[in-house]
Protein backbone atom coordinates (compact mmCIF):
# COMPACT_ATOMS: atom_id res chain seq x y z
CA UNK A 1 0.00 0.00 0.00
CA UNK A 2 1.38 3.50 -0.86
CA UNK A 3 1.80 5.53 2.00
CA UNK A 4 -0.99 7.23 3.98
CA UNK A 5 -1.18 10.80 5.53
CA UNK A 6 2.12 12.09 3.01
CA UNK A 7 0.26 15.73 3.67
CA UNK A 8 1.13 15.32 7.52
CA UNK A 9 4.86 16.05 6.98
CA UNK A 10 7.67 15.13 4.56
CA UNK A 11 8.93 12.19 5.90
CA UNK A 12 5.37 10.72 5.68
CA UNK A 13 5.29 11.98 2.15
CA UNK A 14 8.69 10.33 1.37
CA UNK A 15 8.57 7.32 2.86
CA UNK A 16 7.45 5.04 0.56
CA UNK A 17 5.17 1.89 0.37
CA UNK A 18 3.87 1.18 4.05
CA UNK A 19 1.58 -1.64 4.93
CA UNK A 20 -0.62 -0.69 8.66
CA UNK A 21 -1.75 -3.26 10.25
CA UNK A 22 -5.01 -4.44 11.10
CA UNK A 23 -7.21 -2.48 13.89
CA UNK A 24 -9.01 -4.74 16.62
CA UNK A 25 -11.83 -6.84 15.65
CA UNK A 26 -13.87 -8.47 18.33
CA UNK A 27 -12.97 -8.35 22.12
CA UNK A 28 -9.28 -8.61 22.67
CA UNK A 29 -7.62 -9.81 26.42
CA UNK A 30 -4.31 -8.28 27.40
CA UNK A 31 -2.19 -7.65 30.86
CA UNK A 32 -1.37 -3.83 29.38
CA UNK A 33 -3.23 -1.64 26.97
CA UNK A 34 -0.99 1.39 25.47
CA UNK A 35 -3.41 3.93 23.85
CA UNK A 36 -0.85 6.01 21.40
CA UNK A 37 1.51 4.69 18.74
CA UNK A 38 3.97 6.95 19.13
CA UNK A 39 7.65 7.03 20.17
CA UNK A 40 6.57 6.74 23.52
CA UNK A 41 3.91 4.11 23.52
CA UNK A 42 5.99 1.85 21.23
CA UNK A 43 8.89 2.61 24.21
CA UNK A 44 6.99 1.13 26.50
CA UNK A 45 5.83 -1.81 25.11
CA UNK A 46 9.37 -2.60 23.67
CA UNK A 47 10.31 -2.10 27.12
CA UNK A 48 7.54 -4.30 29.02
CA UNK A 49 8.13 -7.16 26.67
CA UNK A 50 12.13 -6.85 26.96
CA UNK A 51 11.37 -6.88 30.87
CA UNK A 52 8.68 -9.25 30.89
CA UNK A 53 8.88 -11.72 27.98
CA UNK A 54 5.29 -13.31 28.93
CA UNK A 55 3.53 -10.72 29.26
CA UNK A 56 0.79 -9.62 26.83
CA UNK A 57 0.90 -6.27 25.61
CA UNK A 58 -1.23 -4.53 22.79
CA UNK A 59 -0.62 -0.76 21.57
CA UNK A 60 -3.53 0.92 19.83
CA UNK A 61 -3.09 3.82 17.27
CA UNK A 62 -6.04 6.24 16.28
CA UNK A 63 -4.87 6.35 12.55
CA UNK A 64 -1.48 5.15 11.65
CA UNK A 65 1.90 4.78 13.10
CA UNK A 66 3.61 7.71 12.18
CA UNK A 67 0.63 10.45 12.45
CA UNK A 68 1.26 11.91 15.21
CA UNK A 69 4.57 14.13 16.49
CA UNK A 70 6.35 10.85 15.82
CA UNK A 71 6.18 11.08 12.33
CA UNK A 72 6.07 15.13 11.66
CA UNK A 73 9.09 15.90 14.21
CA UNK A 74 12.33 17.63 13.16
CA UNK A 75 14.14 14.26 14.18
CA UNK A 76 16.76 15.59 16.61
CA UNK A 77 17.65 13.29 19.84
CA UNK A 78 18.83 15.85 21.84
CA UNK A 79 19.05 16.62 25.84
CA UNK A 80 17.28 19.96 25.73
CA UNK A 81 14.83 19.90 28.29
CA UNK A 82 11.20 21.81 28.71
CA UNK A 83 12.02 25.38 27.80
CA UNK A 84 15.56 26.18 28.69
CA UNK A 85 17.70 25.50 31.59
CA UNK A 86 17.08 28.92 33.21
CA UNK A 87 13.61 28.19 33.58
CA UNK A 88 13.78 24.64 34.88
CA UNK A 89 15.95 26.08 37.61
CA UNK A 90 13.88 29.18 38.15
CA UNK A 91 10.70 27.36 38.92
CA UNK A 92 12.42 24.07 39.82
CA UNK A 93 16.04 24.50 41.45
CA UNK A 94 19.48 23.78 41.10
CA UNK A 95 19.32 19.69 41.45
CA UNK A 96 16.12 19.12 39.80
CA UNK A 97 17.70 21.01 36.94
CA UNK A 98 21.14 18.62 37.09
CA UNK A 99 18.49 15.81 37.50
CA UNK A 100 16.86 16.86 34.01
CA UNK A 101 20.02 17.24 31.79
CA UNK A 102 21.57 13.83 33.30
CA UNK A 103 18.02 11.91 32.24
CA UNK A 104 18.09 14.01 28.75
CA UNK A 105 21.81 12.51 28.09
CA UNK A 106 20.30 9.25 28.82
CA UNK A 107 17.82 9.62 26.60
CA UNK A 108 19.73 10.77 23.75
CA UNK A 109 21.96 7.51 24.65
CA UNK A 110 19.28 5.41 25.07
CA UNK A 111 18.24 6.04 21.47
CA UNK A 112 21.57 5.94 20.07
CA UNK A 113 22.00 1.98 21.55
CA UNK A 114 18.78 1.08 20.54
CA UNK A 115 19.11 1.84 16.44
CA UNK A 116 22.35 0.51 16.60
CA UNK A 117 21.34 -2.81 18.74
CA UNK A 118 18.32 -3.68 16.19
CA UNK A 119 20.04 -2.31 12.97
CA UNK A 120 16.98 0.39 12.80
CA UNK A 121 16.87 1.91 9.53
CA UNK A 122 16.24 5.22 11.07
CA UNK A 123 18.44 7.35 8.52
CA UNK A 124 20.55 7.96 11.56
CA UNK A 125 23.64 9.87 12.32
CA UNK A 126 25.17 11.24 15.07
CA UNK A 127 26.80 14.99 14.50
CA UNK A 128 26.28 16.79 17.46
CA UNK A 129 24.12 20.16 18.23
CA UNK A 130 24.54 23.59 17.62
CA UNK A 131 22.82 26.06 19.65
CA UNK A 132 23.68 29.48 17.85
CA UNK A 133 23.15 33.06 18.63
CA UNK A 134 22.19 35.45 15.85
CA UNK A 135 21.94 38.67 18.37
CA UNK A 136 24.47 40.18 21.23
CA UNK A 137 20.99 39.22 23.46
CA UNK A 138 20.99 35.72 22.32
CA UNK A 139 24.72 35.56 23.31
CA UNK A 140 24.29 36.57 26.30
CA UNK A 141 21.70 33.83 27.05
CA UNK A 142 23.15 31.29 25.33
CA UNK A 143 26.64 31.95 27.93
CA UNK A 144 24.11 32.55 30.83
CA UNK A 145 22.30 29.07 29.98
CA UNK A 146 25.78 27.37 29.89
CA UNK A 147 27.02 28.50 32.52
CA UNK A 148 24.43 27.60 34.87
CA UNK A 149 25.01 23.87 33.28
CA UNK A 150 28.51 24.28 33.88
CA UNK A 151 28.69 25.75 37.50
CA UNK A 152 26.49 22.84 38.03
CA UNK A 153 28.96 20.25 37.26
CA UNK A 154 27.62 19.39 33.90
CA UNK A 155 30.64 19.33 31.12
CA UNK A 156 31.08 18.32 28.00
CA UNK A 157 29.47 21.75 26.47
CA UNK A 158 31.37 24.18 25.29
CA UNK A 159 31.03 28.09 23.76
CA UNK A 160 32.24 28.49 20.11
CA UNK A 161 32.75 32.02 19.16
CA UNK A 162 31.66 33.46 15.94
CA UNK A 163 34.58 32.61 13.70
CA UNK A 164 34.37 28.98 15.33
CA UNK A 165 30.68 28.53 14.41
CA UNK A 166 31.20 29.68 10.84
CA UNK A 167 33.98 27.78 10.36
CA UNK A 168 31.38 25.14 10.94
CA UNK A 169 28.42 26.47 9.49
CA UNK A 170 28.85 29.42 6.94
CA UNK A 171 25.61 32.09 8.20
CA UNK A 172 26.76 35.33 8.40
CA UNK A 173 24.00 36.13 11.69
CA UNK A 174 25.84 33.71 13.48
CA UNK A 175 27.76 35.23 16.56
CA UNK A 176 28.82 31.95 18.56
CA UNK A 177 27.28 28.48 19.48
CA UNK A 178 26.77 26.28 21.91
CA UNK A 179 28.59 23.44 20.94
CA UNK A 180 27.58 19.98 22.33
CA UNK A 181 28.91 16.55 20.73
CA UNK A 182 25.49 14.42 22.16
CA UNK A 183 22.70 14.92 19.56
CA UNK A 184 21.58 12.42 16.60
CA UNK A 185 19.80 13.09 13.96
CA UNK A 186 16.65 10.82 12.40
CA UNK A 187 13.83 10.33 9.81
CA UNK A 188 11.21 10.71 12.20
CA UNK A 189 8.49 8.41 10.27
CA UNK A 190 10.90 5.71 8.77
CA UNK A 191 12.64 5.36 12.72
CA UNK A 192 9.10 5.38 14.32
CA UNK A 193 8.16 2.25 11.95
CA UNK A 194 11.11 0.67 13.03
CA UNK A 195 10.51 1.19 16.64
CA UNK A 196 7.24 -0.64 15.98
CA UNK A 197 8.84 -3.72 14.13
CA UNK A 198 11.16 -3.93 17.03
CA UNK A 199 8.25 -3.70 19.20
CA UNK A 200 6.74 -6.46 17.24
CA UNK A 201 9.52 -8.47 17.06
CA UNK A 202 9.80 -8.60 20.76
CA UNK A 203 6.14 -9.85 20.71
CA UNK A 204 4.09 -6.48 21.59
CA UNK A 205 0.63 -6.78 19.61
CA UNK A 206 -0.02 -3.38 17.48
CA UNK A 207 -3.01 -2.14 15.98
CA UNK A 208 -3.42 0.36 13.38
CA UNK A 209 -6.73 2.86 12.70
CA UNK A 210 -8.26 1.82 16.35
CA UNK A 211 -9.17 4.98 17.94
CA UNK A 212 -10.28 4.29 21.53
CA UNK A 213 -13.38 6.40 22.08
CA UNK A 214 -14.25 5.07 25.70
CA UNK A 215 -12.56 3.69 29.19
CA UNK A 216 -14.12 2.06 31.45
CA UNK A 217 -12.52 1.29 34.83
CA UNK A 218 -13.76 -1.18 36.80
CA UNK A 219 -11.71 -4.49 38.45
CA UNK A 220 -10.21 -4.01 34.78
CA UNK A 221 -10.47 -1.77 31.78
CA UNK A 222 -12.66 -2.02 29.19
CA UNK A 223 -11.45 -0.28 25.78
CA UNK A 224 -14.08 0.80 23.54
CA UNK A 225 -12.68 1.25 19.64
CA UNK A 226 -14.79 1.10 16.85
CA UNK A 227 -13.96 -2.93 15.82
CA UNK A 228 -14.09 -4.21 19.53
CA UNK A 229 -13.29 -3.71 23.05
CA UNK A 230 -10.03 -4.43 24.37
CA UNK A 231 -9.68 -5.79 27.61
CA UNK A 232 -6.82 -4.99 29.97
CA UNK A 233 -5.51 -5.28 33.82
CA UNK A 234 -3.22 -2.22 33.31
CA UNK A 235 -3.16 1.17 31.14
CA UNK A 236 -0.51 3.34 29.34
CA UNK A 237 -1.76 6.44 27.93
CA UNK A 238 0.98 7.67 25.85
CA UNK A 239 -1.14 10.60 24.03
CA UNK A 240 0.95 13.65 25.03
CA UNK A 241 -0.09 16.37 22.81
CA UNK A 242 -3.29 14.38 22.30
CA UNK A 243 -3.65 13.86 26.28
CA UNK A 244 -6.26 16.65 26.30
CA UNK A 245 -9.35 14.62 24.57
CA UNK A 246 -8.71 12.25 28.08
CA UNK A 247 -11.04 13.65 30.36
CA UNK A 248 -8.49 12.43 32.68
CA UNK A 249 -5.71 14.01 31.29
CA UNK A 250 -7.60 17.36 30.43
CA UNK A 251 -6.12 19.82 32.19
CA UNK A 252 -2.26 18.39 32.24
CA UNK A 253 -1.59 20.08 28.93
CA UNK A 254 -2.34 21.95 25.96
CA UNK A 255 -1.55 21.11 22.16
CA UNK A 256 0.21 23.88 20.54
CA UNK A 257 1.52 23.49 16.86
CA UNK A 258 4.58 23.90 15.30
CA UNK A 259 5.37 24.35 11.77
CA UNK A 260 7.99 23.33 9.30
CA UNK A 261 9.26 23.75 5.69
CA UNK A 262 11.67 21.69 3.41
CA UNK A 263 13.64 22.69 0.45
CA UNK A 264 14.38 20.82 -2.93
CA UNK A 265 17.68 18.79 -2.73
CA UNK A 266 20.46 21.54 -2.51
CA UNK A 267 22.91 21.02 -5.41
CA UNK A 268 26.70 20.47 -4.45
CA UNK A 269 27.33 24.19 -4.98
CA UNK A 270 24.54 25.41 -2.39
CA UNK A 271 25.79 23.22 0.15
CA UNK A 272 29.50 24.02 -0.50
CA UNK A 273 28.69 28.08 0.06
CA UNK A 274 27.09 27.43 2.96
CA UNK A 275 29.53 24.53 4.87
CA UNK A 276 27.70 22.61 7.36
CA UNK A 277 29.97 19.64 6.44
CA UNK A 278 29.58 18.28 9.83
CA UNK A 279 25.74 18.04 9.20
CA UNK A 280 24.86 19.44 12.88
CA UNK A 281 21.42 19.71 14.14
CA UNK A 282 20.83 23.45 15.01
CA UNK A 283 18.85 25.64 16.55
CA UNK A 284 19.09 29.09 18.15
CA UNK A 285 17.91 30.81 21.06
CA UNK A 286 14.92 32.30 20.94
CA UNK A 287 11.66 31.76 22.92
CA UNK A 288 9.95 30.72 20.10
CA UNK A 289 12.93 28.50 18.52
CA UNK A 290 14.22 27.98 14.87
CA UNK A 291 15.29 24.53 14.48
CA UNK A 292 17.10 23.29 11.22
CA UNK A 293 19.14 20.55 9.56
CA UNK A 294 19.83 18.48 6.47
CA UNK A 295 17.75 15.80 5.29
CA UNK A 296 19.60 12.29 4.13
CA UNK A 297 18.91 14.02 0.53
CA UNK A 298 20.43 17.29 1.31
CA UNK A 299 17.84 19.61 1.44
CA UNK A 300 17.41 21.98 4.40
CA UNK A 301 14.69 21.66 6.78
CA UNK A 302 13.45 24.13 9.45
CA UNK A 303 11.05 24.60 11.70
CA UNK A 304 9.69 26.71 14.78
CA UNK A 305 9.44 30.67 14.28
CA UNK A 306 6.04 31.10 15.51
CA UNK A 307 3.50 28.28 17.12
CA UNK A 308 -0.21 28.26 16.44
CA UNK A 309 -2.43 27.82 19.47
CA UNK A 310 -5.16 25.33 19.69
CA UNK A 311 -8.46 26.09 21.35
CA UNK A 312 -10.57 23.19 23.11
CA UNK A 313 -10.61 19.51 21.32
CA UNK A 314 -10.24 21.53 17.99
CA UNK A 315 -6.60 19.57 16.35
CA UNK A 316 -6.81 20.75 12.76
CA UNK A 317 -4.01 23.48 12.78
CA UNK A 318 -1.23 21.80 10.55
CA UNK A 319 -1.21 24.73 7.90
CA UNK A 320 -0.19 28.14 8.54
CA UNK A 321 0.65 30.07 5.37
CA UNK A 322 1.73 33.15 7.52
CA UNK A 323 4.42 30.95 9.42
CA UNK A 324 5.71 28.76 6.60
CA UNK A 325 6.13 32.28 4.64
CA UNK A 326 7.93 33.70 7.57
CA UNK A 327 10.15 29.99 7.53
CA UNK A 328 11.20 30.71 4.07
CA UNK A 329 12.12 33.99 4.60
CA UNK A 330 14.42 32.55 7.25
CA UNK A 331 15.80 30.24 5.38
CA UNK A 332 17.16 32.43 3.23
CA UNK A 333 18.04 35.40 5.85
CA UNK A 334 20.52 32.80 7.22
CA UNK A 335 21.90 31.63 4.17
CA UNK A 336 22.04 34.40 1.86
CA UNK A 337 23.42 32.31 -0.90
CA UNK A 338 20.37 29.94 -1.30
CA UNK A 339 18.23 33.00 -2.74
CA UNK A 340 15.81 31.43 -5.01
CA UNK A 341 15.52 28.27 -3.55
CA UNK A 342 12.41 26.39 -4.10
CA UNK A 343 10.24 24.50 -1.07
CA UNK A 344 8.41 21.43 -1.64
CA UNK A 345 6.93 20.82 1.32
CA UNK A 346 4.91 22.58 4.47
CA UNK A 347 3.60 20.75 7.17
CA UNK A 348 2.81 21.00 10.98
CA UNK A 349 1.97 19.36 13.91
CA UNK A 350 1.07 19.49 17.57
CA UNK A 351 3.65 20.03 20.55
CA UNK A 352 2.19 19.09 24.69
CA UNK A 353 2.96 22.08 26.71
CA UNK A 354 2.48 21.73 30.46
CA UNK A 355 1.66 24.84 32.21
CA UNK A 356 4.99 24.28 34.10
CA UNK A 357 6.49 23.86 30.65
CA UNK A 358 8.57 20.81 31.58
CA UNK A 359 7.31 16.94 31.25
CA UNK A 360 5.00 15.24 33.86
CA UNK A 361 4.63 11.62 33.77
CA UNK A 362 3.41 9.04 36.40
CA UNK A 363 0.40 6.88 37.86
CA UNK A 364 -3.52 7.91 37.33
CA UNK A 365 -5.51 7.42 39.71
CA UNK A 366 -4.32 4.15 41.21
CA UNK A 367 -1.25 1.93 40.20
CA UNK A 368 -2.83 0.36 37.07
CA UNK A 369 -2.89 3.26 35.14
CA UNK A 370 0.07 5.52 33.91
CA UNK A 371 0.69 8.67 31.50
CA UNK A 372 3.25 10.76 29.87
CA UNK A 373 2.89 14.33 28.47
CA UNK A 374 4.68 17.84 28.25
CA UNK A 375 7.87 16.89 26.07
CA UNK A 376 7.76 19.99 24.63
CA UNK A 377 9.33 19.70 21.54
CA UNK A 378 12.27 18.18 22.64
CA UNK A 379 10.39 14.93 22.79
CA UNK A 380 12.54 12.70 20.12
CA UNK A 381 14.94 10.93 22.75
CA UNK A 382 12.78 12.27 26.11
CA UNK A 383 10.11 9.68 24.55
CA UNK A 384 12.05 6.73 24.24
CA UNK A 385 13.21 7.22 28.05
CA UNK A 386 9.56 7.92 29.08
CA UNK A 387 8.58 4.04 27.29
CA UNK A 388 11.54 2.58 29.61
CA UNK A 389 9.97 4.71 32.67
CA UNK A 390 6.28 3.83 32.39
CA UNK A 391 7.45 -0.03 31.33
CA UNK A 392 8.79 0.17 35.45
CA UNK A 393 5.94 2.07 36.55
CA UNK A 394 3.06 0.24 35.12
CA UNK A 395 5.10 -2.93 36.37
CA UNK A 396 5.49 -1.20 39.69
CA UNK A 397 9.20 -1.81 39.88
CA UNK A 398 11.19 1.15 41.51
CA UNK A 399 14.22 2.47 39.61
CA UNK A 400 16.50 5.40 39.96
CA UNK A 401 13.87 6.35 36.28
CA UNK A 402 10.54 6.25 38.34
CA UNK A 403 12.41 8.68 41.08
CA UNK A 404 13.64 11.45 39.22
CA UNK A 405 11.50 14.45 40.33
CA UNK A 406 9.14 15.07 37.82
CA UNK A 407 7.98 11.30 37.52
CA UNK A 408 4.80 11.28 39.61
CA UNK A 409 4.99 15.14 40.04
CA UNK A 410 2.02 17.24 40.91
CA UNK A 411 0.94 18.68 37.65
CA UNK A 412 -0.20 22.81 38.35
CA UNK A 413 -3.33 22.41 35.99
CA UNK A 414 -4.40 24.74 32.63
CA UNK A 415 -7.66 26.85 33.23
CA UNK A 416 -10.75 25.65 31.43
CA UNK A 417 -11.40 26.93 27.96
CA UNK A 418 -11.78 30.12 27.05
CA UNK A 419 -9.38 30.74 30.02
CA UNK A 420 -6.98 28.80 28.86
CA UNK A 421 -6.36 29.89 25.53
CA UNK A 422 -6.48 33.09 26.70
CA UNK A 423 -2.74 32.62 28.81
CA UNK A 424 -1.81 30.75 26.09
CA UNK A 425 -1.81 34.05 24.24
CA UNK A 426 -0.41 36.20 26.60
CA UNK A 427 2.43 33.54 27.01
CA UNK A 428 2.69 33.71 23.47
CA UNK A 429 2.53 37.56 22.87
CA UNK A 430 5.19 37.74 25.94
CA UNK A 431 7.74 35.47 24.40
CA UNK A 432 6.99 36.99 20.96
CA UNK A 433 7.74 40.55 22.07
CA UNK A 434 11.01 39.21 24.09
CA UNK A 435 12.25 37.75 20.74
CA UNK A 436 11.29 41.37 19.09
CA UNK A 437 13.72 43.14 21.86
CA UNK A 438 16.64 40.88 21.30
CA UNK A 439 16.11 41.21 17.28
Amino acid sequence: MSDLHGDKSFWLATHGPYTPNPPVSGDVQVEVAIVGGGYTGLSTAYNLRKNHPGMTVAVLEGEVIGYGASGRNGGFSMTLFGMEPTVTKLLFGQQRTVEAHRYMERAVDCVDTLIREHQMQSEYWFPGFLRVATTPGYVKRIQRDLKILTDLGIHGIEWLDAERVRAEVHSPLFLGAWWEPRCGLLNPAKHVRELKRVAQQLGADVYERTPVTAIERGTRYRLHTPGGVVVADRLVLATNAYSHLLPELASKQAPVFTHMVVTAPLSATQLEAIGWKQRQGIEDARNLVHYFRLTADHRLAMGGSDVTLAYGRHMALDLNPRIFADLERDVVRLFPSLQGVSFTHRWGGPVSVPLQMVPALGYLGDRRAVYSLGCMGHGVSLSHLNGQTLADLISERSTDLTDTWFVNRRVVPWPPEPLRFGISQLVRGYLRLEDRLHE
